[in-house]
């Protein structure tokens, strides 16, 4: 069902492209959208570990410096089917964790001192394991097409905005068409990325489970993590918060914002699903 869900938002959000790009520049419009945007994106995508590494001041790790950790992501990523990833730690307070990389053989498991010291030792194989889980669910990869749709759509509003736009007929766009797609298209294309986001967390979860074999001790983890990441907050550059597996700026965020506009989905809802999970095992 998730992966339903996913494909029918990145249908959504393919369909907003070449409408927005049709009404504004014709058979060229959408073309072009896509193409500034890719170019930007894929820069990202094929630089994203070294970039979040540096985002979260991360220090790459060997065995031999971090035994215990890097025992754990070997043992888990065997269990997955994986390719051993690079392992990090970040230098912050608040416990937390993500996985980045353009692939399964590029790619990076990074934890936060915070979480070694807080999390039992099954809590943080959960949490080990749901990232595990986004490199074995190609995560990075879907993201990056996402938000290059959005970018691609906020592209596309902003050359009809600045240039009128044409059609293939050379009749400019209407001017109020124009405004309104500045306005609209950008925001619905983010509340699309952001749904596909939450997605890939319920399906990381629901992976990382299966991985660890521990779907309550993954629940626990994330309680305390979305409680502790409001009491310590955490720099980072908001273009890397979504990468996290809860919300790393949740101590600088408005309380009650609505859930359409949030990369991560509400923890309750996440754990329940967990527990039902959990429960349907038995």
């Amino acid at each position: 069902m998730n992966n339903i869900k996913v494909f029918l938002l990145m249908a959504g959000l393919t369909g907003l492209v070449i409408a927005i790009g049709q009404m504004v520049g014709g058979g060229t419009g959408a073309v072009m959208g896509l193409v500034m945007a890719a170019g930007m994106n894929l820069f990202m995508y094929w630089g994203s570990s070294s970039m979040v590494l540096r985002s979260y001041r991360a220090q790459v790790v060997t065995a031999n410096e971090a035994p215990e950790l890097y025992e754990m992501v070997d043992r888990l990523r065997q269990r997955a089917g994986l390719p051993m990833p690079t392992v990090a730690i970040a230098p912050h307070d608040q416990p937390n964790a993500f996985a980045t990389g353009r692939n399964p053989e590029h790619s990076v498991v990074c934890v936060t001192e915070g979480l070694l010291r807080l999390m039992s030792k099954d809590e943080l194989e959960g949490v080990i394991a749901h990232e595990l889980a986004h490199i074995k669910n190609r995560d990075m990869l879907l993201q990056t097409i996402a938000a290059t749709m959005a970018g691609a759509i906020a592209n596309i509003a902003q050359f009809a905005f600045f240039f009128g736009g044409r059609s293939d007929d050379d009749e400019g766009a209407n001017p109020l068409v124009a405004i309104a797609l500045l306005i609209i298209g950008p925001i619905v294309a983010m509340v699309i990325q952001f749904a596909i986001s939450r997605q890939r967390e319920f399906k990381a979860d629901a992976v990382g489970a299966e991985i660890s074999g521990r779907p309550l001790s993954l629940a626990n983890a994330l309680t305390r993590l979305d409680h502790t990441a409001r009491r310590i907050p955490m720099e980072v550059a908001p273009n890397a918060a979504p990468l996290a597996i809860v919300n790393p700026l949740a101590a600088f965020s408005l309380r009650g914002v609505s859930k359409w506009m949030s990369t991560h989905p509400p923890t309750e809802e996440r754990v329940a699903a967990l527990k039902a999970l959990a429960a349907g095992s038995r």
